[in-house]
């Protein structure tokens, strides 16, 4: 990537089969001195492309051998040298070191995602292609997301993009490197834009995939063709007479691999207790909470890598929306400062939280932008209430 000097590098959006830069910009964080910005596509210009799109699709020749091309483009996302609207020339390294100053993103994550990516490809089967314009919201948490991208262009006719405005990068990564291993450029769109963008995306989109949270399921219409993918609210059960070190061992993964990113990361851990009510959980609490507490404070750490926050704030809010969640006699176990510093911006270190009382509480199945988990005795309305509102429940092998 061509250094820059004054003056916000602004990634472009890509409409029309052209990177295009707009009036409209949003800033994100960036290097001291050298901060970028993203083009925002207006709701407008949306409601044109679409009319666009119906003009040109017809003409456009037969797409074949998807499946070699999205392996090829996954390849150069990964470790290949693509052209990035208004970044110019990005080779890995670059990448990787733009991710780090925007979204706090550390190599070994980077590296880690990158690779589910390839796995994830080559594993799916391959699908029926349709004549569809389809439609790809992502969050910002990670860009393994950029699965369902890969899974939409291949079943589409086309695909936009609309990247989150907190880590728009690896998306315009993404549709570079498709660019770059032969996708036809009227086939492929990056939209930025705010909540107007993204509602006019979705109305002008044939199918739709969108990730957000409970605020954004709220906001967007429901069709038949629309699939949201919500909180996951991870749970973990441990059955009565598992020894704690070897629940500890299950869950800490669980908990803190991803840096607590995924929403299929555990937030509830439920404890099947036995004899004396609360005694088991409190010793798997503390043990796990220890365990947290020892999760190296160091992006570039080899078992459990944590992620910075560029912007601040960030930090701190989502770090009081757990403590404003807590109830009297509720106790927090992990010991550490909840924050540290790490190439100038905060880092948010695991926290575990002992409810004293499980019924309806607002921390299970919180989640938050780092490793976080409360753990419970497992009542069995408690195993109902959580089970029943988490896409991801986690019992240990037999």
């Amino acid at each position: 990537m061509t250094a820059h000097t004054t003056g916000p590098v602004v990634v472009h959006a890509f409409r029309g089969g052209e990177w295009r830069t707009s009036p409209d910009t949003a800033a994100l964080p960036g290097p001291r001195g050298a901060p970028y910005g993203l083009a925002l596509v207006p709701e407008i210009v949306v409601h044109a492309d679409r009319r666009g799109w119906d003009a040109t699709r017809g003409g456009l020749p037969p797409l074949t051998g998807r499946r070699e091309l999205l392996c090829r483009a996954v390849e150069l996302f990964d470790r290949g040298t693509v052209t990035v609207g208004g970044l110019g020339a990005q080779g890995p390294e670059d990448f990787r070191t733009a991710l780090w100053e925007t979204a706090g993103l550390p190599g070994p994550l980077v590296d880690r995602w990158c690779g589910m990516l390839g796995d994830g490809l080559l594993k799916r089967g391959e699908p029926a292609a349709d004549d569809a314009l389809a439609l790809v919201a992502l969050p910002g948490n990670t860009f393994t997301c950029l699965d369902s991208v890969l899974d939409q262009a291949e079943r589409s006719a086309g695909v936009w993009v609309r990247p989150s405005r907190r880590e728009p990068l690896s998306a315009a990564r993404l549709v570079a490197s498709l660019l770059a291993a032969g996708w036809p450029a009227p086939r492929i769109g990056l939209y930025p834009g705010d909540q107007h963008t993204l509602h006019g995306l979705v109305k002008r989109t044939d199918r739709q995939i969108v990730y957000g949270g409970a605020g954004l399921a709220a906001s967007v219409r429901r069709s038949p063709a629309l699939t949201l993918h919500g909180p996951g609210r991870g749970c973990a059960l441990v059955p009565e007479g598992m020894p704690v070190d070897e629940a500890v061992a299950w869950l800490l993964p669980l908990v803190a691999a991803d840096s607590g990113r995924f929403c299929s990361n555990v937030r509830t851990v439920l404890s099947m207790d036995g004899g004396v009510a609360g005694a088991r959980s409190a010793a798997l609490a503390s043990a796990l909470a220890a365990a947290l507490d020892a999760v190296a404070a160091d992006p570039t750490g080899p078992a459990w890598p944590l992620t910075v926050f560029r912007e601040p704030e960030a930090a701190h809010r989502a770090l009081r929306s757990v403590h404003e969640r807590m109830r009297p006699g509720d106790r927090l176990l992990t010991r550490r400062p909840a924050v540290t510093e790490i190439d100038g911006a905060p880092c948010v270190l695991p926290r575990l939280v002992l409810p004293a009382d499980g019924d309806g509480h607002p921390l299970l199945g919180h989640e938050v932008p780092f490793p976080f988990a409360a753990v419970l005795t497992a009542t069995p309305d408690t195993v109902r209430a959580v089970t029943a509102d988490s896409l991801f429940v986690y019992r240990p092998a037999k």
